[in-house]
Formats: structure tokens, C-alpha cells, sequence
């Protein structure tokens, strides 16, 4: 690890301070191997937050990528794209997709979804949040208010943070719009309780917005029953159901969405990370009645859905299943539960799939993530880790991650975790 490249002084000096980063300048990727600008290679369990879902440089989507930059970029919205729609088709046909608990496909809804393109996650809630305000206004009598949960984390706009149910990101950016409560997850009776009498904040309630898998939260998964449940209810009392996929979905999990292990079919999905391997995009999908609640002018982006974005979108979706890449999530996944699991201080595993949080018992959490970066000065390949908190590691690594790597990185974690904590 190299600290004192000439890319970090200047980052330093003339980029925003908006992150605490580590200090190590990646230069090359391939599949989950990392090489720094001082060549000392690093084993990726983060994956660009869980966007890197093929793994870097993959050759699908580098030729897909380049081919595409030299025909066309960018031309905006007011026309066609050849991709843009073969890529909502096979979106459509993902999220009609049904699986058992696992995420093993069982069937498919025969839904048709529509989605609208955006730039990144935080953008594609921005329209779920536009859906849900519509459909309050057209189905509701006018209620605007939406329900999420605690600890959850949608997205770093204002209306985005005002979702996100952790006061920490809120401080400073007061007054954050209204409309919006929390309840804590996996408590339904507090979930019927705020929509029967919603506090003044948020108002009538139209929506139900949550995350099958809390990521930023520290990997917090809602139970399976709560999600039918709450789904259940929202049909019952004609709320809007949205689910924001945006960390959870294209595999990550074991199913092309987390939804789909609870057996329901929500109303409008949020999309990003995966969805091109780390190129930058976002989506908003919505089952095609609800889609019809926005119309031209409700809603747009200069850059969503573009030429490049869409080409390398298409080539990502394609390989994932072409790959059977959930398939391989599942098991890779389970393999890197259980090696977790058997970590000295690791008290829970949680998530599922290849997204896992992993509980400590002791708060070493930070300097586990930062001692694991040095790992080449002992002849060991460093490993690019994430923590949630003190005591909580977060584990989203490109989903072709083998055994042996999940191997390779669990041996040097039980290392760094014996010296650490003694």
C-alpha cells in the first residue's frame, strides 16, 4: 500500500472532503483481484458498495462499453435508444420473476413493469417517492405520507434523507422535507400503528417504502413473514408497496430481487449498483398500471438511460443470466456465511446471498478495515473490507467470487481479529 502517491495529494488538496478515505489509489481491477499504483494486489469484499456486480474489467462489459463509445454517447430523452428498451424489457422480465425462500426461480408473475432510467440509487427513490405522491393524490384522497423503517438508508437528497430512518444523516440539514415517519423493522403492529394515526411530520399515509436487507444500516434483513405481511396490508388498505432494491437487488442476494423470497409483488421497485457492473445507473420501475400514473413532464433526466449506460446495462443483465449468476450467489454466499461464522468475536451472521454482515463482540470493527488494507507488508494480498459502526463488518464482493477466494480472505481476517482483539 502506497501513501504517499501523488494521487492523494492532490485529492486532498483540491477534491471536497465529503469522505474519510483509506489511503490506497487503485489503478487496475480484474474479476475481484484490486492492484494499487504501487502494484500490491487486494482481495475486493466491497465491490464499489455493492456496485461491481460481474467483478472489474469484466470482458462482456468492457466490450460492450467500448464498442458502444465509439458509435454514440449521449443524446438525451426526446429520442430513442436501441438498447434502452431491450434492457426495460429484460428488467420486466427479472422482477416477474417468483423464487422460493432461496432465491431459486419458480416461476414468474406475468407482470409487465415499466422503468424509468436515472443516474443512481438515490435518484431512482427520488421517482419511487414521485410515484408514491401520485398515487396518494389520484387513489388516497391527496395523502402524501410515507412510511419506512429505522435504520434504513435511501438516498443522500433531502427528500431521500428525510426516508432514511437514522437521525445521524439528518443533523445539519434541517428542516428536511416532510412527509416522511420511521418504525422499526419487523414490528408490524408499530407499522399499522403509524398509518392509523401517522405523526404530523408525515401526514395521511399513501406509501410503504423498505429495504428487504438494511446494507447501510449494518445488514439488518426484515423478516419474510413481516414482508408478506406488510404486503398483505398494503393491499388491504390500498397503500403503495415500494421495495428499494438498490443494494439488494441483481443477485446480490441468491434472486434477481430480495422481494422475490418473500413471494410478494410490490408496486414499485428502486434499482442501481448492479445494474451495470458499476458503471453508473439507476432505475425506477413500476407495474405497468402504476407506471401510468406519471406522464411526459412528471419526471426526467438528462443523462438517465443514455447510449453508454444502457449498453453496458444490457451486457450486465445478459451475463447475469446467461451466468446463472444468482445461482452462484447463493452458494458462494453461503460458503462465505459460514466461514464468518466461524471467525473467533463473530457472535451473527446476518443477510443472505452475497451480501452478510458479519457481529462482533468486540469494537474493533475500524481498525480491522484499515490493518487488512497492509496485509501485503506480511506477503499477504490486502483486502479491501467495510465497516457499519464499531463491531459490525459489511461483505458485498462481486458476485463471482470463488470459495477459494472467500477462502484466502477469511484466513487473513481470523489473523488480523486474534491480534486485534487480545
Amino acid at each position: 500500500m502506497q501513501t504517499n502517491s501523488p494521487s492523494i495529494a492532490l485529492d486532498d488538496r483540491y477534491v471536497a472532503h465529503t469522505y474519510g478515505r483509506l489511503p490506497v489509489t487503485f489503478a487496475t481491477g480484474t474479476g475481484v483481484v484490486l492492484t494499487d499504483d504501487s502494484g500490491a494486489e487486494y482481495l475486493d469484499f466491497l465491490a464499489g458498495i455493492g456496485s461491481v456486480s460481474l467483478g472489474h474489467a469484466h470482458p462482456a462489459l468492457v466490450s460492450a462499453l467500448t464498442d458502444q463509445a465509439q458509435r454514440l454517447w449521449q443524446v438525451g430523452n426526446y429520442f430513442y435508444d436501441e438498447h434502452r428498451g431491450e434492457l426495460a424489457r429484460r428488467l420486466s422480465n427479472m422482477l416477474a420473476t417468483t423464487t422460493d425462500e432461496t432465491g431459486t426461480r419458480t416461476g414468474d408473475t406475468g407482470t409487465v413493469w415499466r422503468t424509468f432510467f436515472a443516474n443512481s440509487g438515490a435518484e431512482a427513490n427520488e421517482g419511487a417517492i414521485k410515484f408514491a405522491r401520485r398515487w396518494g393524490e389520484k387513489n388516497l384522497g391527496g395523502a402524501t405520507g410515507i412510511v419506512t423503517a429505522r435504520k434504513s438508508f435511501h438516498g443522500r437528497t433531502l427528500a431521500t434523507l428525510s426516508a432514511t430512518g437514522q437521525d445521524v444523516f439528518h443533523k445539519s440539514f434541517l428542516p428536511l422535507p416532510e412527509g416522511f415517519c420511521s418504525v422499526p423493522l419487523n414490528d408490524f403492529d408499530a407499522l399499522v400503528a403509524a398509518i392509523d394515526e401517522p405523526p404530523t411530520t408525515c401526514g395521511p399515509v399513501c406509501a410503504i417504502m423498505l429495504e428487504c436487507i438494511q446494507g447501510e444500516g449494518g445488514v439488518w434483513p426484515a423478516d419474510l413473514d413481516y414482508l408478506r405481511n406488510v404486503s398483505a396490508l398494503c393491499r388491504e388498505r390500498g397503500l403503495m408497496l415500494v421495495i428499494d432494491e438498490v443494494q439488494t437487488g441483481f443477485c446480490r442476494t441468491g434472486a434477481p430481487f430480495s422481494f422475490q423470497r418473500a413471494g410478494i409483488e410490490p408496486d414499485v421497485v428502486a434499482m442501481a449498483k448492479g445494474i451495470a457492473g458499476g458503471f453508473p445507473m439507476g432505475a425506477v420501475a413500476a407495474r405497468e398500471e402504476v407506471a401510468q400514473l406519471l406522464v411526459p413532464g412528471d419526471h426526467g433526466s438528462t443523462f438517465g438511460g443514455n447510449a453508454l449506460a444502457c449498453a453496458v446495462g444490457l451486457a450486465c443483465v445478459r451475463t447475469m443470466e446467461e451466468c446463472d449468476v444468482a445461482g452462484h450467489a447463493r452458494e458462494a454466499g453461503e460458503h462465505l456465511a459460514a466461514r464468518l461464522q466461524s471467525l473467533p468475536h463473530v457472535v451473527e451472521v446476518r443477510g443472505a446471498g452475497l451480501m452478510r454482515g458479519a457481529q462482533l463482540d468486540v469494537p474493533i470493527a475500524t481498525p480491522l478495515v484499515e490493518q487488512a488494507l497492509s496485509l501485503g507488508d506480511r506477503g499477504r494480498r490486502g483486502l479491501v473490507l467495510n465497516h457499519v459502526g464499531d463491531s459490525i463488518l459489511r461483505f458485498l464482493p462481486p458476485l463471482v467470487v470463488s470459495n477459494d477466494q472467500i477462502d484466502e480472505m477469511a484466513d487473513s481476517l481470523e489473523l488480523l481479529i486474534g491480534e486485534l482483539a487480545r
